[in-house]
């Protein structure tokens, strides 16, 4: 049997992105930038699928920026707002994606200061502290903080972080790549400067994605080039990715409830399959918390023996179930979880942890397959 419990990391292209995908591939060949008819075709098919996008996000076209994906927006949002808005501070926390906390990294060394907000032992922003680095830094700064965590699944209070960032003059970027296609954002509502998507995280095609700039935020663009993307990405557009991409948050958006619904069945009933098997089981962050964290995550820190420990992910995937042991950037790296670092207590790091993450693909009966896989494992 072939399990995936790994759509944090990507999900599966539904059928009809494939279609659309396909056809643009066939009958629009033409470049965008060019003026004859073949390249207007293209562009057209550009402007549609920004439209569409900015309906769902409630924002205006012009603020859609297309590009490669999660990783490219979140380094160019970062190295734009210090190049071209004179940001000297950002704040950010320990436990983002590696696209930010490497780009920090970077920043770091060309003099940018970088404040890393406190957490709570749940993995939670610390609002006070947040507040506190706000009130103290007095240069241009800018916030940095995802919108859910791709490792442990915690949901950000984003609406009350852009309200702290209004109140106290800072930019605000989001990475929402584990958000955008699982929730409803409204982007005129939500006081938001840059927020960073890709579309593989929603059920479309990989190596595209979109930035949210705000309209009244002015950057320069992040690759040099042509005037592709409004003078902010240069590069030939990948129509066909872009198309596609669009109608997978169509379908996304169209069937959120009903999905966000089915899919929260299947990881409820994962927790109280787990707890019944090992009643001392720990859920990272708030990956047990159906309220705080999102339905597509569970964290689940395993209390078995060292020795079984190290056999664990073997044999997950000798019995074909696809997971995660971390963040997937991290797959196959003999380091650990830099966000299980962060927040586990002495007593949880000693034990091995494994990221579950679901989509509408998956069944109950998969959860059976597992729990039968691991009651087979911890008494072999």
């Amino acid at each position: 049997m072939k399990v995936y419990f790994d759509n944090a990391a990507t999900t599966k292209v539904r059928d009809e992105v494939i279609d659309e995908i396909s056809s643009v591939l066939k009958n629009c060949f033409g470049n965008p930038s060019s003026t004859h008819s073949f390249g207007r075709s293209a562009k057209s098919y550009i402007e549609t699928s920004r439209k569409s996008i900015a309906k769902i996000l409630n924002c205006e076209p012009g603020e859609i920026i297309f590009n490669s994906g999660g990783t490219e927006s979140d380094n160019s949002i970062l190295k734009c707002a210090v190049k071209d808005l004179g940001v000297k501070h950002i704040i950010s926390s320990k436990i983002e994606h590696h696209a930010i906390t490497h780009t920090l990294e970077e920043l770091e060394t060309q003099d940018v200061s970088i404040h890393y907000v406190k957490l709570k032992s749940n993995g939670q922003v610390d609002f006070k502290n947040l507040e506190e680095l706000l009130t103290s830094i007095k240069e241009p700064k800018l916030v940095t903080l995802m919108y859910i965590n791709n490792e442990i699944g915690n949901i950000l209070d984003i609406k009350s972080v852009s309200e702290l960032c209004q109140k106290y003059n800072s930019f605000f970027h989001s990475d929402a790549v584990q958000a955008v296609g699982h929730y409803q954002i409204d982007l005129k509502s939500l006081k938001i400067d840059f927020l960073s998507s890709a579309g593989h995280k929603f059920h479309g095609p990989k190596g595209v994605g979109f930035t949210y700039i705000n309209k009244s935020t002015k950057i320069k663009s992040f690759i040099c080039g042509g005037p592709q993307e409004r003078g902010l990405r240069a590069g030939t557009e990948s129509v066909h990715n872009i198309v596609g991409m669009t109608k997978a948050l169509e379908i996304a958006n169209k069937n959120m409830d009903k999905e966000t619904n089915y899919v929260s069945t299947i990881k409820k009933y994962m927790i109280e399959n787990l707890i019944g098997l090992f009643p001392n089981i720990h859920f990272n962050g708030e990956s047990g918390d159906m309220t705080n964290s999102t339905y597509t995550v569970l964290n689940v820190c395993f209390p078995i023996s060292n020795d079984k420990a190290a056999m664990l992910d073997f044999q997950l995937d000798l019995k074909g179930i696809a997971c995660s042991k971390g963040s997937a950037c991290q797959s196959g790296s003999s380091e650990g979880s830099h966000v299980l670092s962060e927040i586990q207590d002495d007593s949880h790091k000693i034990f091995p942890s494994v990221r579950f993450s679901f989509s509408h693909n998956n069944k109950k009966e998969e959860v059976d397959y597992l729990i039968e896989t691991l009651k087979e494992f911890i008494s072999s």
